[in-house]
């Protein structure tokens, strides 16, 4: 199968997903792994993808700040899950020649699997199923309710002070900002970033690899043997660990997706990988951010 063809099979219905409940804690994040050196074999960022967070407390129209907001984070958003799919064909094409691996394939795949804490012998076919699971993309509803919801949409101090657009949490000191909430005896900060971009990199990597969110990769898995494409609001499901709120944070991320309409970034992310050639993506996530806006 070529890869073009493979791009176009990549994406399947969700269908309702099942209950994870767990105690909350968000997952430690690598901050100062840097995203070229894990998420390697792909084009160089570009340039606006290391630009910091606008000031959206300029907007005072609500409207105008929320589209300010799409405007900004949607490019990213398309540009990290772009570039998680491009590793995911990588994959599958090693899949295809497994017992043909070379040294620089097992290498590769070794880098990923330390990424995405996979623990299964190099090669085997529990690390290509495994890793199949967990290089994939979010839709961006998902990730938009979530940004918006997290960051009081951009304005918050997380994310004004550390580019941190969804509260993830690190554990070295001096690694993000101190929460003036935190208890006495916790360690926790909250991560900053050097940009936003990276923020949603990060925020993508850990829904893909912490044992909190295996309900949300297998309800992307199910659906993905079902045809059609990834959304959101099923998703959300999957995120009953993301907030000490459990189902009420699940309900609240679904009625931000369904009230704001986000289900029409899931459809134009769909419609740019339908009618986009291999060439045609690395055009786009090396091009301008504008190039990744909705034209309608």
């Amino acid at each position: 199968m070529s890869p073009a063809v493979r791009l176009l099979l990549l994406f399947s219905p969700l269908i309702l997903a099942l209950i994870w409940g767990v105690s909350y804690r968000p997952a430690p994040l690598d901050v100062e792994t840097d995203e070229e050196v894990t998420l390697d074999a792909l084009p160089p960022l570009p340039a606006w993808a290391r630009v910091e967070l606008p000031d959206f407390t300029a907007y005072q129209d609500t409207n105008e700040r929320k589209q300010a907001f799409y405007d900004f984070l949607y490019p990213r958003i398309v540009l990290a899950n772009t570039r998680v799919l491009m590793l995911r064909e990588h994959l599958l094409t090693l899949e295809e020649r497994s017992g043909e691996l070379t040294a620089s394939d097992h290498a590769w795949l070794a880098r990923q699997a330390d990424r995405l804490r996979v623990a299964a012998e190099p090669g085997s076919q529990e690390m290509f199923d495994m890793l199949r699971r967990r290089l994939d993309m979010i839709p961006p509803s998902l990730v938009i309710a979530q940004a918006a919801n997290e960051s009081a949409w951009g304005t918050s101090r997380f994310a004004t002070q550390g580019n941190n657009l969804f509260g993830q949490w690190c554990f070295v000191a001096g690694c993000g900002l101190v929460p003036q909430s935190r208890v006495a005896g916790a360690s926790h900060e909250v991560a900053r970033f050097d940009s936003p971009y990276l923020s949603v990199n990060a925020y993508i990597t850990n829904l893909n690899r912490h044992l909190t969110y295996r309900a949300l990769r297998n309800t992307r898995e199910q659906a993905r043997q079902n045809g059609g494409f990834p959304d959101g609001i099923a998703m959300a499901q999957g995120l009953i660990g993301y907030s000490e709120r459990g189902t009420e944070y699940v309900q609240e991320i679904r009625s931000m997706i369904r009230f704001n309409n986000l289900m029409l970034f899931d459809a134009h992310f769909q419609s740019l990988l339908a009618e986009a050639s291999p060439a045609d993506l690395i055009a786009l996530v090396t091009g301008p951010a504008e190039a990744l806006l909705p034209t309608e």
